[in-house]
């Protein structure tokens, strides 16, 4: 009984850990960049778009595809770079604790 109550604490140590790390990635904010830094997309910890700047000389009425396409690696860019942060904050909360594929907490 003493590893069941353990573990019990251990999984709500776990928890309040958790809800740390959520508060701490809503207030992250991770930029990507294409085209040489000429579009710039910034996300927060949960993935949401929070700012998108465009160099004022990419704007061209007769080529907005190159424009499109730079917005869209940006934005990938930066949720590479989420991802990434995501995934080291984790384990700091597991402890290295393996997820099983496709899991992924706290979302």
């Amino acid at each position: 009984m003493k590893n069941l109550g353990q573990m019990m604490k251990q999984a709500q140590a776990m928890q309040t850990k958790m809800a740390e790390m959520q508060d701490k990635l809503a207030d992250l904010e991770v930029s990507g960049q294409a085209g040489g830094g000429m579009v710039k997309a910034t996300l927060n910890g949960k993935s949401e778009l929070r700012g998108l700047k465009i160099d004022p000389a990419l704007v061209d009425p007769n080529d907005v595809e190159v424009l499109e396409d730079l917005v869209i690696a940006a934005v990938n860019d930066a949720k590479v770079k989420v991802e990434a942060t995501v995934a080291e904050e984790m384990q700091k909360v597991t402890g290295g604790l393996s997820l099983p594929p496709g899991m992924k907490l706290p979302f």
